[in-house]
């Protein structure tokens, strides 16, 4: 092949990938984001690229978990990877488990990746260390940043050797802002109370999409919660969370929507179980 019929062959490659690379990011920004709410703050969602990561999934010992998944975490299908925002059972719930199931990086708050670490919860290469204002990009395209969250973090570990619990610490609680492949920005809040840097964060990342919980007691109640949303964060949508899995956390999500009245901020209400696009 003399050198004028390689160029022409060299650019007839680069036009051909241009389209191919054009076409797959034209169906990666007009694709959806799958949401499946697990219960409490967890949450099975599947990318506009395909990837399926879990946050928070409090399964077996949550009572308002989906019923196919109790017993059977293989149901809950490949995971890709895990979050989880701190070390209370009803968040760190069955998340060691599915990252074994799956060989998935579990991703953490540090302080609370170690004693996972050390406890032999996880084996050391699942388990993956971070902290406020850093963060990873698990995937092509996706990247999330830990903030901050107004709240405690504390794993309860029965030991095997005794059969006694322990309480060991587990460093800070955060809160999560992902952003997938085609742009959208959701804020995962974890466990929080009111903080007025909700507002700085909201402004710095921009999020399309809050996480939001409302149950009170542990977090801000219905609100607190609208107070934060409405005066602070502003996104476009919120689905309201972390209520009606526990008798101390009386928040309902009627007392959420009548808080939210006339703020035009589009107020998702999501069933235990149930899938949306977004």
């Amino acid at each position: 092949m003399n050198y004028k019929n390689k160029k022409s062959y060299l650019l007839v490659l680069v036009v051909m990938l241009q389209f191919i690379l054009g076409n797959v990011y034209a169906q990666v920004s007009s694709a959806k984001t799958e949401m499946q709410w697990l219960g409490q703050a967890g949450f099975k969602i599947k990318s506009p690229g395909g990837k399926v990561f879990i946050i928070d999934p409090w399964i077996n010992g949550g009572p308002k978990a989906p019923q196919v998944y109790k017993n059977d975490l293989s149901a809950l299908g490949k995971i890709d990877f895990l979050l989880v925002s701190h070390g209370h059972v009803d968040h760190l719930g069955d998340a060691p488990a599915i990252a074994k199931l799956n060989e998935a990086m579990l991703y953490g708050p540090a302080d609370m990746v170690t004693p996972l670490i050390t406890l032999g919860l996880i084996p050391a290469n699942l388990g993956y260390r971070f902290n406020k204002s850093g963060y990873i990009t698990p995937s092509s395209g996706i990247k999330i940043t830990a903030v901050k969250a107004e709240h405690s973090s504390l794993i309860v570990w029965n030991n095997p050797a005794t059969g006694k619990n322990e309480s060991h610490p587990a460093g800070e609680a955060v809160g999560y802002i992902i952003q997938l492949e085609n742009g959208l920005k959701i804020w995962h809040m974890g466990d929080t109370g009111l903080f007025g840097d909700m507002a700085f964060i909201s402004e710095y990342y921009k999020p399309d999409l809050v996480m939001i919980p409302i149950g009170g007691n542990f977090t801000m109640g219905p609100e607190d919660a609208a107070y934060a949303i409405k005066n602070w964060i502003k996104p476009k949508a919120v689905i309201p969370m972390h209520y009606n899995s526990n008798p101390m956390t009386k928040g309902t999500l009627a007392e959420f929507q009548e808080a939210m009245k006339g703020s035009g901020i589009k107020v998702i209400p999501m069933t235990e179980g149930q899938s949306i696009e977004y």
